[in-house]
């Protein structure tokens, strides 16, 4: 049995959390509204990733769901070592569901995002290791997996979707700019996804199938990066 509980929706405690958090983003504002982050936020993204994982499940049955901070839900804590922006907390939730066992950023997954007033729901790989682009690259011109790769992205368009991911102003040297998929040779990364208002079904257990709906369309991408990029 779940320790988390049945996903219920989250809650407009979830929102103005994050609404408030943005004005007053400093230690102390969040020490004093823990409870309302481990209540509000916390526990309904717990519930939230252990529904999800058992609906992606039969669709991608090597899907990571992990109720932990590291593991399908990012760290609320902003790394500032190396940033001009001096606040501690990121003013958004996200969690991410990835396939296999490699590393959370090493898999292709679908993502959510809450950032009042917005929510994403996404997928594909947002950046490509080192290791992994230029097996990207050739499988993007390969003569099947070429072919596979533009049907899946014209799928994508015909559903609102955009391929994201442009990176590079130039083709990689060895490649023809003439190919049909040139314009994904100066991506590092290939991802896309439906962001717009909170929805009324953020707050109840409906949330789960209107997920599932925005992610159906990215299965297809997520199957074919994880192909390739095994």
């Amino acid at each position: 049995m779940s320790e988390t509980g049945a996903f219920r929706g989250f809650s407009k405690q979830t929102v103005k959390f994050f609404k408030d958090l943005a004005d007053h983003n400093n230690r102390a504002w969040f020490e004093a509204h823990r409870d309302v982050y481990e209540s509000e936020v916390m526990a309904p993204a717990r519930a939230y990733i252990e529904a999800m994982g058992a609906r992606l499940k039969p669709a991608v049955p090597r899907i990571v769901a992990v109720p932990k901070v590291n593991k399908s839900i990012f760290k609320i804590n902003r790394d500032t070592r190396f940033s001009l922006d001096p606040a501690p907390y990121k003013t958004n939730l996200g969690l991410y569901f990835w396939e296999g066992p490699r590393p959370r950023l090493e898999a292709a997954g679908f993502y959510f995002g809450l950032e009042p007033p917005n929510v994403m729901l996404g997928g594909g790989m947002y950046m490509f290791p080192d290791k992994m682009l230029e097996k990207f690259r050739r499988a993007a011109v390969h003569p099947k997996l070429g072919r596979e790769l533009t049907a899946i992205v014209k799928d994508l368009t015909a559903h609102g979707y955009e391929a994201s991911g442009r990176y590079y102003k130039r083709i990689p040297p060895g490649y023809e700019a003439a190919h049909p998929n040139a314009s994904l040779l100066l991506h590092n990364g290939l991802y896309t996804g439906w962001e717009g208002k909170i929805p009324a079904e953020f707050y109840s257990e409906a949330f789960v199938d209107f997920s599932c709906a925005k992610f159906e369309p990215i299965i297809p991408l997520h199957r074919w990066l994880m192909k390739v990029l095994a």
